[in-house]
């Protein structure tokens, strides 16, 4: 809205102030609106899940909305962006009223709301970008069959949104990790001169994410559950297929990947192949960290956030 009474040489301040406008409005809307939130009830195989019983659960459709705001009023929004606002959304409000019940929702309703957005995802993407693809580290563009193309970006999808959740169980790791990679997934896009108004959109998740870290970080006052994983995570899955590199979202995200993926994936063996894949593993991997290696939580950030930046950074580097 902003964006549209503003000159075109304006449009470097406007990004200033609406970076400084999210950020602001997020810890606003958090302090007011914390004690609305539903409490958090406690994980019992979770390492030191006790410490979460009481907190404020569902941040996440605090600082969502608050983004959801700040580019309705800064950014340019074509059609396809304003779906993925509208996606984000979809993703935010399930994990909310998840957060929000007195049941939590089974795997298969959590699944298939997953499906539904990946596959409207894929179905979005595929109508407005070609079905192809840079092959990064390779200098070759690949063409796909539109149908494998959507299947890959179903997978994408829902996977960003499953790890991304899975990761969330320490204060500050979900966030900052999924600022690191969302900050370095930036880089490119700035570099590459691609899609400018989503990625003033990534400055504003960003920024966001930041103003709820500032109440997440140990000890944390409040939690984003569900409603803020779930968005980051199809957010992020968003954000490497406008890149146009969705490859990379294997090393710019590879905590997350390790941290939430293996722990599916040890469950998956388990549950269809009957094999006990990485028993002397816990999962999800900070909870090992914690366990066996009796790290810290601030350790497990630091460690884990330090790795990623440097895997960014390689990444940088080599493409830049």
């Amino acid at each position: 809205m902003i964006y549209y009474l503003a000159g075109a040489d304006s449009i470097k301040e406007i990004t200033f102030i609406s970076v400084l406008f999210a950020f602001a409005l997020t810890c606003i809307a958090i302090m007011l609106g914390k004690n609305t939130l539903p409490r958090d009830a406690g994980r019992a195989y979770a390492i030191n899940g006790s410490k979460s019983v009481g907190k404020p659960r569902g941040a996440g459709i605090i600082f969502i909305l608050t983004f959801a705001l700040s580019c309705v009023l800064f950014i340019k929004l074509d059609a396809e962006l304003m779906i993925y606002l509208i996606l984000t959304l979809a993703a935010m409000l399930s994990g909310y009223l998840d957060d929000s019940s007195a049941t939590p929702w089974g795997e298969l309703k959590k699944g298939l709301i997953d499906f539904a957005l990946a596959l409207t995802t894929a179905f979005t993407y595929l109508h407005y970008n070609p079905n192809t693809f840079e092959l990064s580290f390779f200098n070759a563009t690949v063409t796909l069959h539109p149908v494998l193309y959507g299947a890959l970006i179903v997978l994408l999808i829902w996977a960003s949104i499953n790890v991304t959740n899975c990761s969330d169980g320490v204060d500050g790791l979900c966030g900052t990790l999924s600022a690191v990679t969302l900050i370095t997934c930036y880089v490119l896009f700035k570099a590459f001169d691609t899609e400018p108004f989503f990625r003033h959109a990534m400055l504003l998740m960003v920024v966001c994410i930041l103003g709820y870290l500032w109440f997440n970080a140990s000890p944390s006052k409040l939690l984003m559950g569900d409603a803020g994983s779930r968005a980051i995570g199809a957010f992020i899955g968003f954000a490497f297929l406008k890149l146009h590199h969705p490859l990379l979202y294997i090393p710019m995200a590879l905590m997350l990947i390790l941290d939430g993926g293996l722990g599916l994936i040890k469950v998956s063996c388990m549950r269809f192949l009957h094999l006990n894949v990485m028993q002397n593993i816990r999962t999800p991997i900070h909870d090992h960290m914690r366990k066996k290696l009796e790290w810290s939580d601030s350790q497990v950030v630091f460690r884990f956030a330090i790795i990623q930046i440097v895997i960014g950074l390689g990444v940088i580097y080599a493409l830049v």
